[in-house]
């Protein structure tokens, strides 16, 4: 089965760094645009930041110059380094992947399970 595994998450001073990674696991043939989106306390889900599979990146204003989205496509995984931080970056963050899998041939969405980041002032 394919699926996202997150890590990285914690807790962090404003104006500190963190890096999150996401692993895609599982028989995949290709895996299109991998992207970063966020949930904070009763805000809806939002992009952070995407990334294509020849590298063309596009970012949230609210991270642009602070935050990079970076993946290796030998071992599908997409990263989110996080500089800068605020507090208003607190939140849910979760990895997405568009991924055809070998045992189906057919484009799906995922989703990893979250992780928590917290800035604290």
């Amino acid at each position: 089965q394919v699926q996202l595994v997150e890590s990285g998450g914690g807790l962090v001073q404003a104006g500190g760094s963190l890096r999150l990674s996401c692993a895609a696991s599982g028989s995949i043939f290709s895996i299109a645009t991998m992207a970063w989106y966020r949930q904070a306390p009763g805000k809806q889900r939002e992009l952070v930041a995407s990334i294509s599979s020849v590298g063309l990146r596009n970012y949230a204003d609210s991270v642009k110059d602070r935050f990079t989205i970076s993946r290796d496509n030998a071992k599908n995984t997409v990263a989110l380094q996080m500089n800068s931080l605020k507090p208003e970056d607190t939140a849910v963050y979760y990895c997405n992947a568009y991924i055809v899998p070998r045992s189906t041939w057919t484009p799906q969405n995922y989703w990893g399970q979250g992780t928590q980041v917290t800035v604290s002032s």
